[in-house]
């Protein structure tokens, strides 16, 4: 694999529809701020989801953990950094979620296989289209 890191950060503030009735981020709306996140690093390397439609591919997330650190409040601004880690046999996207003080609060991936759109066959190997979007030979 290459030495070469592909990495996106977004910006948010936690919105008051994401919170418990304490004004904390309940545990499940942090899949959208990674969903925001990994939409801007696919958009980075030119392979947006209807970039990867176009190709032939879906990419369905397969598995995720997550590590909750610290709890994010109502109208708290965050960043969310999203990159890729392994491309070879599946896409494995890292997050990081900072709060405003930059302290890390939350640590996670995902893990998305190609899969044929026509014949929906899980690929073992990723296709070219992701190898050559990401600027590496296969």
């Amino acid at each position: 694999m290459s030495e070469r890191i592909w990495r996106a950060e977004v910006a948010l503030t936690v919105s008051f529809h994401d919170c418990d009735p304490m004004g904390v981020v309940w545990h499940g709306n942090y899949f959208r701020f990674f969903e925001v996140a990994r939409e801007a690093l696919l958009r980075s390397v030119n392979y947006s989801y209807s970039e990867m439609a176009a190709s032939g591919f879906v990419w369905p997330v397969v598995d995720t953990r997550v590590k909750y650190r610290q709890p994010l409040r109502c109208e708290e601004a965050i960043r969310v950094e999203a990159s890729i880690s392994e491309y070879e046999n599946r896409l494995r996207i890292d997050y990081v979620i900072r709060n405003g003080a930059g302290q890390v609060t939350t640590k996670a991936h995902t893990l998305q296989v190609a899969v044929d759109a026509k014949s929906q066959e899980m690929q073992f190997v990723s296709p070219d289209i992701l190898f050559e979007r990401l600027g590496v030979k296969p």
